[in-house]
């Protein structure tokens, strides 16, 4: 990675490996092609989308209605939504906006906390939960601490206790290794994120650079989805086309959400499935089970 301002920033490092992936054009035969897929048992018409956000009103004074504005975005669209952190009387107003959502619960040091909070998602009818494991640890390798909540380090028997603890879909985000990846499937996890987080690890590899191989070793037994650096309807092409079943966009839509609310980031989302759609168009996919990878190149 030449010219990075920062080259240890993990945001940077993906940014750069997006902008690295080029397409061939693939025209003749081609057809207008269908964005819509399935997840656990439900249509979506986009494989785009939200990322998993936290307490938006509480570091946007300006935007107090933040994480409703954005579970009311993805249902406009008929979008996967997934939300992080906040309170169950947070997750109750986002489930209320007809959204179907997938709850991702953090590393908690308190099972009862981890219990209530997968018992309630599923109470209300989410479309799956999970655990984000890359909140486990903080930078100097203890026990994170995320807004004054105490987090524990949680092994791959805790993982699976906590798939037994619920009926709904389990998934589990943060994974950037093949390792962790089969780690995964042997718990029987029904999904996971490829991701680092937003960069919380620095020198972190890019999700893009790892997903072929987590593809080859369990592509075929559960749904993996990316995020980190989705920005636009053709980076979301060229992680499908490595094998992502759906990708999420989060820091992207922040600005959307306190120019336009609900309908600025609705339009967004629009936007950047129109762009997948003509990227698939021109490389000759006809619907999201149809991605190539040798379509992708790399400079």
């Amino acid at each position: 990675m030449q010219n990075l301002q920062n080259p240890a920033n993990s945001k940077e490092i993906t940014r750069a490996y997006f902008d690295s992936l080029l397409l061939e054009q693939r025209l003749m035969d081609s057809v207008v092609p269908d964005t819509g897929f399935s997840l656990y048992g439900h249509w979506f018409d986009t494989p785009i989308m939200t990322a998993a956000l936290s307490h938006i009103g509480t570091f946007n004074p300006d935007m107090p209605n933040g994480m409703v504005q954005y579970a009311q975005a993805a249902a406009r669209v008929n979008a996967v939504h997934w939300i992080g952190m906040g309170s169950n009387e947070e997750f109750s107003a986002v489930m209320a906006t007809g959204a179907k959502t997938i709850r991702i619960v953090k590393p908690y040091a308190d099972e009862e906390k981890i219990h209530n909070m997968l018992s309630y998602a599923e109470e209300l009818g989410a479309l799956a939960v999970g655990m984000d494991i890359d909140h486990m640890f903080d930078g100097k390798g203890n026990p994170d601490v995320c807004l004054g909540e105490q987090m524990a380090v949680k092994s791959s028997k805790d993982l699976q206790r906590y798939i037994g603890m619920t009926n709904l879909p389990f998934v589990v985000k943060g994974v950037l290794s093949v390792r962790d990846a089969a780690k995964c499937a042997e718990i029987d996890a029904n999904g996971i994120v490829v991701s680092h987080h937003n960069g919380r690890m620095n020198y972190a590899m890019p999700p893009l650079a790892v997903l072929p191989e987590i593809v080859k070793e369990v592509g075929d037994v559960m749904p993996i989805f990316v995020d980190c650096g989705v920005c636009s309807g053709m980076d979301a092409y060229k992680a499908l086309a490595l094998g992502a079943t759906a990708v999420s966009v989060g820091t992207h839509l922040i600005p959307f959400i306190r120019q336009g609310g609900a309908e600025g980031v609705a339009a967004r989302m629009r936007e950047m499935n129109d762009e997948l759609r003509g990227a698939m168009a021109s490389t000759g996919v006809k619907d999201t089970s149809s991605f190539d990878p040798t379509v992708i190149h790399r400079l």
